[in-house]
This record gives C-alpha cells, structure tokens and sequence, in this order.
C-alpha cells in the first residue's frame, strides 16, 4: 500500500483544517489506518485511527472532541478533519496503516506510512 498525504497548510489559532490520504495498491476499507503527528524535536505521536472496515474509531487525548477521522471508500481516501487548532496542534501529519489484524496504537502497530504533510497553527 501507497499512502500520499497532503491538505496542511499555514493556518490561525481556532481554524480548521482537513487533511487528506490517498491509498494506491490496496482498498483502505480492508485496513485499520491512522494519523499521526510529530513536532520538530518530539516523538511521532498518535492522534486517531479507524479499525479495519471503519467501524470504529479513536483518539488521542490532546485531539479529542476536536479531529474528526473519517474515510471515503469510492475515493479509497482517509480523512483527518481538525477544527480549533492551536499551536500546540502544529506538526508534520502522517497517515498510517496496518496491514495485520489489529488495531493501531502506537507506531510500532503500523506496517506503511505516508510521507507527512505539515501543519502550522500561528498565535
């Protein structure tokens, strides 16, 4: 599976923003899939993922009640939206999937990765 990210961007305090995942080479229903994010000096770390099929889905603490992950199955394409963006929110985001039975956790839970898309939230 191919995963190209993109939808970041350079955005204010409270703005929204909605990030993209386009899968080539597999259906993205078939695979539990995730984003997360890293910040310059910190460690890559989950926001949310949706289990395989999409029937479930869970979030970070620092995120929830504000990402919402979502998929498009027709388009084969992963949804990351973000309203009330701080600072804090500002990393490079990447979509992730697992190619196993399993859910995604943690960045040893994922088998392939996108090449990240950077997201800047200004004061």
């Amino acid at each position: 599976v191919q995963l190209q990210a993109s939808g970041g961007g350079l955005v204010q305090t409270g703005d929204s923003l909605r990030l993209s995942c386009a899968a080539s080479g597999g259906t993205v229903r078939n695979y539990a899939m995730a984003w997360f994010r890293q910040a310059p000096g910190k460690e890559r770390e989950f926001v949310a993922a949706s289990t395989g099929g999409g029937s479930n889905s869970y979030y970070g603490g620092s995120v929830k009640g504000r990402f919402t992950i979502s998929r498009d199955g027709a388009k084969n394409t992963l949804f990351l939206q973000m309203n009330s963006l701080r600072p804090f929110d500002t990393a490079v985001y990447y979509c992730a999937a697992r190619g196993r039975t399993g859910r995604i956790y943690q960045v040893d839970d994922v088998d392939y990765w996108g090449q990240g898309t950077l997201v800047t939230v200004s004061s």
